[in-house]
């Protein structure tokens, strides 16, 4: 099974909705964590609410530090959504970066835009040979 960790500053948005997206996509081929280098400590109640509307319990999750989540490491992957220098190191065989943009303070048609497009890179990982077969695990 690969370990993946999405990390964002605050755990709250972003890397939230791209641990879902691996529980859902990866199913039993993936263990996904996310983190925050500031965690807020809460889940955006938006970011529950889009995902709800795609059939997932994000209120089950909890935003944590990455010190909460260190014992798991290392990770076959670790990808970092945006959060640039504020994203420390995790030990990985791989380190991806998205640049994607804070949903926090958009309307529901754009937070529902970045949701979709972190879905789709998240499955797009989760489908990449290099993904399937260049990393051990």
């Amino acid at each position: 099974m690969k370990k993946v960790l999405f990390v964002c500053i605050e755990n709250s948005n972003r890397s939230q909705m791209a641990q879902a997206f691996a529980q859902i996509y990866g199913q039993e081929k993936v263990q996904a964590f996310s983190a925050g280098s500031r965690p807020s400590g809460r889940i955006n109640p938006r970011a529950v609410k889009a995902m709800q509307e795609l059939g997932y319990d994000l209120s089950v999750h909890t935003s944590k530090s990455l010190d909460a989540i260190r014992s798991e490491a290392p990770f076959d992957v670790v990808v970092s959504m945006g959060c640039g220098d504020a994203c420390p190191w995790m030990p990985a065989r791989q380190h991806i970066d998205w640049s994607i943009p804070d949903p926090r303070n958009m309307d529901s048609l754009r937070f529902n835009e970045v949701r979709d497009q972190i879905g789709r890179l998240v499955r797009a990982l989760l489908d990449s040979d290099a993904f399937l077969t260049n990393i051990p695990g």
